[in-house]
């Protein structure tokens, strides 16, 4: 860490030597720039983020285009934003977000998140939707703590919000090329104007493809055979605008065809979080089968219709997606049983496989709002939502030829539906309030059935029906001191609708969590300084979970269950800094503080079934289960560090530019209880983006890197019968060329 820092600081400082010396007869400029507004849509309506009363982060432009180089999916964003952790043991297709601790580490496909992802207004619930590609967008938003009143249901930790180029009047587009490790290869552009006075479109994609580079040596030798994927992602859209209308038409669609998540058995040291000794990422040993595929396809209509004082706003939105992903659970080959296994030991194999072979997913608000009728305005709704999803799950005998041998499924409808109600009102000049209440109402419909198992009869279908209904709300109060600093406080309330788990493959009954809910206070300053060239906003939050909802995985009984806690607590504070040392020259800097409790003093979980050292205390009436009270949320890191330097030159005609980034996040627990191998070491990660641009900065090339100290560690595991783990991406490094028109 130490030597991270010194590494950090010390390119910092060539950097900035590095400026000093090339603009050092170029300063005519400095005294008059300032700091880009930063317009967000976090109320459904645009405003300058510095007057928004809730803490918001954004990400745009330059930064957006570097940090999403290198084929990276939408994880890229880990660490990014304080109080942002994403992860996945389900390679690039199911990212799962977690904002101030607070997040759900449930791997099944049907599971429901406290973070709620929304792109272009529509909300991707399930998810395997949360993964689209990021491409072609104008911002990316994250919206700290409850958001019960505005985006309703399953958003109590927040959202991360994308918003994508829309079409306009002015021609224009860009293509991007790229080549890297791993024969890694990118085309990406986007071409948008009018069509005629009143139409507009813009279509844009993107293609990746990488080969496969790590070996598989179990049972048969292979070399590159995993880890490759291609994934096509796309989207169309037309926008109409005459008189008060405005209408906007959005068809997007994604492939992506590759490796699932590899799962390597034994790389963890007994009694420690170390890799072993001898570890290599370009090499696994199992003998099943991995693969992943996956399709979706979808459509949204926004209608806006200006009404003078007041407009109204239509959203409609359909979401589909198939899915099949497979992999070797056990992460070795073989079994103790046969006399052939490794690596290490392998009590018995597991293979399985998840498929989402139907998904629909259907969405509706219409909203009116008041514009700007003086020191009151207001806005309210009408939210839906419906989704039926079939999940089918396999199981294979490795032993046997990777034979289909289990097969259970899950059925699910869901409806939801809420009203909300929003205003603001300005009491002074100074002083401003803002309120807002929501009504929401969610039913499920579940059944699961097991059809063919090696070792347990057909069951089913068992089913559950679980329905709440619940009123979330915010008060939040702004105070400016000047137009440049302002001081707010807030307090909401959110809640997450009730979960059913239903994966029946290694036991015989169905989960239900009841609805959660949230109480959250956060306070905090936003100012704009130095004649605008610093911009510096700070949080404090607290906030209490009643009924969490958690996910027990595997165990010694590698059965998977749904379960409430009495309570979860977080608190902690976050930093921002965006500053604009001189023309050529911008920091930013990003800093977040989070502690989190799990409050439930009769809590008791079921221990690993992998051999790992649990430090909790065990129950002396129930050998096997721990008390998890007093522990910290899985994935919940304490603190996470974000720093970027940005710098450019006029150079030969053109311009020289640079781009470091660096994003840190300190230890982090697999898992509900806590144990020594199931414990991830801090990740730090150090990328840099160099190139030159020319032709009045339309064209640029650039060389990256990402990863580039290379440092592995382990991620996430897998609490099955061994101590199976998976590793961050490695090092990576490419050169990409791109065109403005």
């Amino acid at each position: 860490m130490n030597n991270l820092i010194k590494y950090s600081l010390g390119t910092a400082l060539l950097l900035a030597m590095s400026h000093t010396w090339a603009d050092q007869n170029n300063t005519e400029d400095d005294d008059t720039v300032e700091l880009d507004q930063v317009i967000v849509t976090a109320q459904k309506r645009p405003e300058n983020v510095q007057d928004v009363a809730k803490a918001v982060s954004t990400m745009s432009g330059e930064k957006l285009d570097v940090l999403a180089s290198g084929g990276m999916d939408i994880r890229f964003l880990n660490s990014r934003f304080p109080s942002l952790q994403i992860e996945s043991s389900f390679g690039r297709a199911f990212p799962r977000f977690y904002v101030r601790g607070y997040g759900n580490t449930d791997f099944d496909v049907n599971a429901s998140q406290p973070v709620s992802l929304i792109y272009d207004e529509i909300v991707q619930e399930n998810p395997i939707l949360k993964g689209f590609p990021a491409f072609d967008l104008e911002r990316i938003e994250m919206l700290r703590g409850p958001q019960g009143t505005l985006f309703g249901r399953n958003t109590p930790a927040g959202i991360v919000k994308f918003d994508s180029v829309k079409p306009s009047q002015s021609r224009d587009g860009y293509l991007q090329l790229g080549y890297g490790t791993f024969n890694r290869k990118l085309l990406e552009g986007a071409i948008g104007g009018p069509l005629n006075d009143v139409w507009s479109g813009r279509f844009s994609l993107q293609y990746q493809d990488r080969d496969d580079w790590v070996d598989n040596g179990g049972l048969v030798d292979q070399r590159n055979v995993l880890e490759g994927y291609e994934e096509l992602a796309w989207r169309g859209q037309l926008l109409y605008e005459a008189d008060d209308w405005n209408v906007l038409l959005n068809l997007h669609g994604r492939d992506n065809e590759g490796s699932a998540r590899l799962f390597r058995a034994n790389i963890i040291e007994p009694g420690t979080n170390d890799l072993v000794r001898g570890f290599d990422v370009d090499d696994i040993f199992t003998d099943g089968l991995n693969q992943q595929d996956l399709e979706q396809i979808g459509f949204n209509a926004k209608v806006t219709v200006d009404l003078g004082d007041y407009t109204f706003t239509s959203v409609t939105g359909y979401e589909d997606v198939e899915v099949f992903s497979r992999g070797d659970i056990d992460g070795g080959f073989g079994a103790s049983f046969t006399g052939v296994f490794g690596p290490g030991f392998i009590p018995f194999p597991s293979e399985s496989a998840v498929s989402v072979p139907d998904h629909e997913q259907f969405t509706q608000e219409f909203r009116i709002a008041s514009n700007d009728l003086g020191r009151f305005d207001w806005q309210g709704g009408l939210f839906y939502f419906s989704e039926d999803i079939r999940i089918d799950n396999f199981g294979y005998n490795s032993l046997a030829g990777n034979v289909q041998d289990t097969f259970a499924q899950q059925n699910q409808e869901t409806t939801a539906w809420g009203v909300f109600l929003s205003g603001d009102y300005e009491v002074t000049d100074q002083f401003e309030i803002q309120a807002g209440i929501r009504y929401s109402n969610d039913e499920k419909d579940f059944s699961a059935q097991r059809f063919v198992s090696p070792f347990l009869p057909p069951i089913g279908p068992l089913t559950e029906s679980p329905e709440d209904d619940e009123i979330s709300w915010d008060l939040s109060g702004t105070y400016a001191f000047s137009d440049d600093v302002k001081v707010f406080a807030r307090v909401a309330k959110g809640f997450r609708a009730p979960s059913v788990q239903g994966r029946i493959t290694f036991g015989d009954s169905t989960s239900v969590a009841d609805s959660e809910t949230i109480l959250s206070w956060e306070a905090g300053i936003k100012s704009t300084l130095l004649d605008r060239r610093l911009r510096l906003n700070a949080t404090v939050y607290q906030y209490t979970v009643d009924d969490l909802q958690l996910t027990a995985v595997g165990g010694a009984t590698n059965v998977t269950r749904l379960l409430n806690a009495q309570e979860a607590d977080g608190q902690g504070f976050e930093f921002e800094l965006e500053a604009l040392i001189t023309a050529d020259f911008l920091v930013t800097f990003g800093y977040s503080y989070n502690d989190t409790e799990i409050d439930d003093p009769n809590l008791f979980v079921q221990g690993c079934g992998s051999g790992c050292t649990i430090r909790d205390p065990e129950d002396p009436n129930n050998p096997g289960q721990f008390l998890i009270d007093g522990n910290r949320l899985p994935q919940a890191p304490k603190n996470v560090f974000n720093l970027t330097l940005q710098y450019a030159t006029d150079l030969w005609g053109g311009e020289y530019f640079a781009f470091l980034d660096w994003a840190y996040r300190s230890e982090v627990s697999f898992f509900l209880y806590d144990s020594i191998e199931y414990t991830g070491k801090s990740l730090s990660e150090i990328g840099l983006r160099t190139g030159y641009r020319w032709d009045s900065n339309l064209q640029e090339i650039a060389i990256f890197g990402r990863n580039i100290t290379d440092e592995t560690i382990i991620v996430g595991g897998i609490d099955f019968n061994n101590l199976t783990g998976f590793v961050n991406e490695p090092r990576t490094f490419g050169v990409e060329y791109r065109i403005l028109f």
